[in-house]
């Protein structure tokens, strides 16, 4: 059974709105009607079957047209990424890279509240009380692990 021409403005109104009850007011003569009563009939042709597939129908090529995944937008840095390193433009390569950790979660500091006596409490290494060669060895140790 086919939808009333007032149901299919319902369906209309209400991709358009995303709100049942503006979408009802635009498709039926509810000027004389009080809020929750629109309301009600709003919600009443959400729950109707017929109403709920129209809408669904209607919706599925809006959705597949904005979809975009996250391998679409690395795909997509990724080769803004080549193309400013082959025409020697570090900043706009830098700039992809970021965009690509952001997108991976990868721009988060970490960071290790256990201390070696197990406890909560962080423990700061003062490192005017290290040794030069102490604190090159956590130095390249850092460095090493941000170039994997």
């Amino acid at each position: 059974m086919a939808l009333t021409p007032k149901q299919e403005n319902f369906c209309l109104a209400y991709l358009e709105t995303g709100n049942a009850s503006e979408a009802y007011r635009r498709a039926y003569d509810a000027e004389n009607m009080k809020p929750e009563s629109i309301n009600v009939n709003a919600s009443k042709l959400l729950a109707d079957a017929k109403v709920a597939l129209r809408i669904e129908t209607l919706r599925a090529p809006i959705i597949a047209k904005a979809q975009l995944t996250v391998e679409d937008l690395l795909a997509e840095l990724e080769e803004a990424r080549q193309l400013a390193l082959e025409t020697e433009a570090p900043a706009p390569a830098v700039s992809a890279t970021m965009g690509k950790a952001k997108l991976l979660g990868l721009d988060k500091v970490v960071v290790d509240n256990i201390s070696s006596d197990n406890s909560m409490t962080p423990r700061g290494i003062d490192a005017s009380k290290l040794s030069t060669a102490a604190l090159a060895e956590i130095l390249a140790a850092a460095d090493e692990s941000t170039t994997d």
